[in-house]
């Protein structure tokens, strides 16, 4: 899911995940110890290749792990439930970059049931499908599945994935940019392109509108454009693979991912990621790699990291709202796949500041998650979930 381009990239994330599965965690920084910031990583359950972890509004009750494989479980009250939320895996294709890769449950789901899963078919195309809460809470009636959204992927890799419901209640979805390298498909990529929608973040209303399965926005930034698809929220984007909205201010927050050299974090206050170009494929956070795509009004990252630091892959978090943890308040936690050592930092749109590690490790580290209470959950590929405490 993470995974590089290049075949030696992708040979490198392949042994480090071996490595990390035969327990060689940098010494001092075993998952479980307790950092100097005052936080602690406490094992919430352990799964088969989890890629994500969310709770429905308003549910303190159960927490639902995403594992890569096309399986959705259940954490209710503590204990990891033996029968799974949703399974389809029959309906996927697993590995590398491809499987289960998001889940959102609307804002209404103590209500109407509703969620949303995005996963990659068993041709590696991209299908966001809605589903319901079945008679129990912990059980999904996989009869109700609604395809809302399909996009063909040309390639393996750069699915994107992401799925989250914004403050202003609408979907947000996460496109590659169709994989392979170097944006490959067409002149100018498919980043630079608003007439697909690869290589962007849509914003849509998932429910059936005017004989169509979901919904444009009106407000929508590109609605009315000949040649663009009205549902790109922003766009120039490689591999957005984890996002994150700001639950006390709304803002945006895009963990994307680079290339062969840069990782970057990307910030915009409310509202303001409208329209927002972040400059793939001419740009690599602050590296210039294709002149001849020409880009105007391109935003820059806040934060980026390269590859000689140890790093392969972003893996973009949440800000820090959890009332348990004052001293991290409105920080934002993120993290990298290969690394895998926890980092934070405030972030402006102008820039970042006080960028710190928490002295916690994890291997493998594919996702951060977040439930209700705010509380925030790091993710381990390798099957571990924990969730961030106060010592």
């Amino acid at each position: 899911m993470l995974r590089r381009s290049s075949t030696l990239s992708l040979l490198v994330v392949a042994a480090f995940a071996a490595l990390a599965a035969c327990g060689s965690t940098p010494a001092g920084s075993e998952p479980g110890r307790t950092a100097a910031a005052g936080v602690k990583l406490t094992k919430v359950g352990t799964f088969s290749s989890p890629d994500y972890v969310t709770q429905p509004p308003g549910d303190r009750r159960r927490l639902f792990v995403v594992e890569q494989g096309g399986r959705i479980r259940v954490v209710r009250d503590g204990r990891v439930l033996r029968a799974p939320f949703l399974d389809i895996s029959s309906k996927l294709v697993s590995g590398g970059e491809q499987g289960l890769l998001g889940l959102a449950f609307a804002p209404d789901y103590a209500r109407s049931g509703r969620f949303y899963v995005d996963y990659t078919d068993r041709n590696g195309d991209t299908r966001v499908v809605e589903y319901r809460r079945g008679s129990s809470p912990d059980r999904a009636n996989p009869r109700t599945a609604r395809q809302v959204l399909f996009q063909d992927q040309p390639e393996s890799n750069h699915n994107g994935g992401q799925l989250a419901f914004g403050p202003d209640g609408l979907l947000y979805v996460g496109l590659g940019d169709g994989g392979g390298g170097d944006d490959q498909h067409g002149a100018i990529g498919n980043g630079q392109n608003l007439g697909t929608l690869l290589g962007k973040i849509l914003r849509i209303n998932p429910r059936p509108s005017g004989g169509q399965p979901y919904g444009i926005p009106s407000d929508n930034p590109f609605v009315g454009r000949p040649g663009a698809k009205p549902s790109i929220y922003a766009w120039g984007l490689r591999n957005p693979w984890r996002f994150s909205f700001d639950r006390a201010t709304g803002d945006l927050t895009i963990g994307e991912v680079g290339q062969d050299h840069v990782e970057e974090i990307d910030f915009r206050t409310k509202g303001t990621g409208r329209g927002a170009n972040f400059g793939w494929r001419a740009w690599e956070g602050t590296r210039h790699v294709d002149p001849g795509v020409r880009v105007s009004g391109d935003v820059k990252p806040v934060l980026e990291y390269t590859h000689d630091r140890g790093g392969c892959s972003v893996t973009g978090g949440y800000v820090i709202r959890d009332a348990r943890l004052p001293a991290l308040a409105g920080r934002y936690v993120y993290g990298d796949f290969c690394a895998g050592d926890l980092l934070t930092a405030r972030l402006r749109q102008d820039g970042a500041s006080g960028r710190r590690a928490l002295g916690l490790h994890v291997n493998s580290l594919s996702s951060f998650g977040q439930d209700a209470r705010g509380r925030v959950y790091v993710v381990s590929l390798d099957g571990p979930v924990y969730r961030l405490d106060p010592r």
